[in-house]
């Protein structure tokens, strides 16, 4: 005997199982997506062409800064030695970010008269900084010389170089 159709069980016989809808795509639904995902990737790549075009370019400066940190010990304590080594590096900045006719025979008071035009606050530690390979500085504030020689290291540009660093 079949159940009748207005019977429980009956209605229950004619119920189907519930159709799953499909699985969503991962893919884009309009070209829209699809651009403006292209775009955000080449903006990545250009930003990152950019980041390693900069870093290439001021790797001088992290170089110079890096060796006058290993400087510091010896400048922080007065060692005269110290003094001509920082003089040394500065000159090495120098002729990386100026054209080398100009410093390359610089030498005394007109080395110490350049790195102030330059940017550089040396003070009364300008001329001992200039003779310093030439003769033994007397006593110095080290601490201060390695301060403005951070500060003209950072200020240096490369010519036709980034102008932020």
């Amino acid at each position: 005997m079949e159940p009748k159709g207005d019977s429980l069980i009956g209605l229950l016989n004619q119920l189907h199982d519930v159709a799953e809808p499909p699985p969503v795509p991962m893919w884009p639904a309009t070209w829209a997506w699809a651009i403006l995902a292209a775009l955000l990737l080449a903006l990545l790549v250009a930003g990152t062409i950019a980041f390693l075009r900069h870093r290439r370019a001021t790797a001088w400066r992290r170089a110079a800064l890096s060796e006058l940190d290993a400087l510091a010990p010896a400048l922080e304590a007065g060692e005269p030695g110290a003094l001509a080594a920082l003089q040394t590096l500065l000159r090495r900045v120098a002729l990386v970010t100026a054209p080398r006719p100009e410093v390359a025979s610089l030498t005394g008071a007109g080395w110490s008269d350049w790195l102030e035009e330059t940017g550089g606050d040396f003070g009364a530690l300008g001329p001992a900084l200039g003779l310093a390979p030439y003769r033994p500085a007397g006593p110095y504030d080290g601490a201060a010389a390695l301060a403005a020689a951070r500060a003209w290291i950072r200020r240096q540009r490369l010519p036709g170089g980034p102008r932020h660093a």
